[in-house]
């Protein structure tokens, strides 16, 4: 097999952390003998072992390690945190070499891994399949870089464009298919959030029902503090974050955040600092024009259904081409990245 190829088995192992391993980055890691792979493992839950260190004790014989090339898709940590360093793990087994995917910019990281395996006489290579480590790690890489979470808009619209009647009414747009694809992509993000018509007329729970997986952490704009406590979203079943602009409190599973400003930069800076790495918007459709106009967004994905209202509340508009386009069923599904 070729480099790539082992790397790219390294990448479809840590995908397996979807969902999973938040706020740390999905990681996946390959052990190669004699063109044969001897060990794998992947970081399969936040707080739990990383990848390396799974690879290294699925490995039988640990006398090969000294004649073995460690592939991993994510620069080895260097620093104590929830788990020891990987980088040590890898000098202590004595690898032969490590080939990287992509460098980690997390500051504790930060070139510190592979300073520590170059030291101790470790061959290391990198680059092998950046692009791809940083595509699949993009949530990661965002909130390190730019200090805040990665951002998904998502709604659905009839074919005449509207994402719900006048009297804000939006069920059902989408067919039952698209329907549980969503109820998937919440498992896989850290937040929810809606605003506050939305709350109001569609009363949405903003679990995971159709999927197996966690339910994201809720979160609801309510400036003024006027939603009735008798929505589900108030039901303290789920952790849930209501911003507002009046006070500050906890109770169990709630919590009301004040904000002096209530936009997309100051939601996303205080979602930051709780260590939100992704955050799927659905609606409604002044709070996603907010985001959009803001541009402080990564990613839109839109159903377009063959419905139609011919009157109703508009959908927002992205006005840029769609990147992917698929078809779920009677459903079309419009991908967006930004930038």
């Amino acid at each position: 097999m070729h480099k790539k190829e082992y790397m790219q088995r390294a990448l479809e192992l840590a995908e397996n952390g979807s969902g999973f391993v938040s706020p740390n980055p999905k990681v996946g890691c390959v052990i190669v003998y004699q063109d044969e792979i001897i060990g794998e493992g992947w970081h399969q839950q936040y707080g739990g072992p990383h990848a390396e260190v799974n690879a290294v004790n699925s490995v039988k014989n640990p006398a090969l390690f000294s004649e073995s090339t460690v592939y991993v898709t994510l620069e080895p940590c260097a620093h104590w945190g929830k788990t020891p360093p990987c980088a040590n793990l890898l000098v202590e087994k004595r690898v032969k070499k490590v080939i990287i995917a992509a460098k980690d910019s997390n500051p504790l990281v930060g070139g510190k891994g592979i300073e520590i395996l170059k030291n101790a006489g470790i061959e290391v290579e990198t680059g092998i399949l950046e692009k791809e480590a940083r595509w699949q790690n993009r949530r990661f890489f965002t909130q390190i870089e730019k200090k805040r979470p990665y951002v998904i808009l998502k709604w659905a619209q009839t074919q005449d464009g509207f994402i719900a009647r006048q009297n804000f009414d939006s069920k059902w747009i989408s067919n039952s298919q698209s329907r549980q694809l969503v109820h998937q992509w919440r498992a896989e993000e850290d937040a929810i959030l809606v605003g506050k018509n939305t709350a109001r007329y569609d009363n949405p729970t903003l679990n995971v029902r159709d999927w197996v997986g966690k339910n994201p952490l809720r979160i609801v704009i309510d400036s003024q503090l006027e939603l009735p406590q008798e929505l589900h979203l108030f039901d303290r079943k789920i952790p849930t974050l209501i911003f507002n602009s009046i006070m500050e409190k906890k109770e169990e599973n709630l919590e009301w955040i004040k904000l002096d400003g209530i936009s997309p930069s100051s939601i996303l800076e205080s979602l930051n600092t709780r260590r939100i790495q992704s955050l799927i918007i659905e609606g409604g459709s002044h709070v996603l024009r907010q985001f959009i106009e803001s541009g402080l967004w990564d990613e839109c994905r839109v159903f377009t259904s063959t419905t139609q209202f011919e009157e109703g509340i508009p959908a927002p508009q992205l006005n840029q081409n769609s990147s992917e386009t698929l078809f779920i069923g009677t459903d079309r599904l419009d991908i967006n990245y930004h930038g």
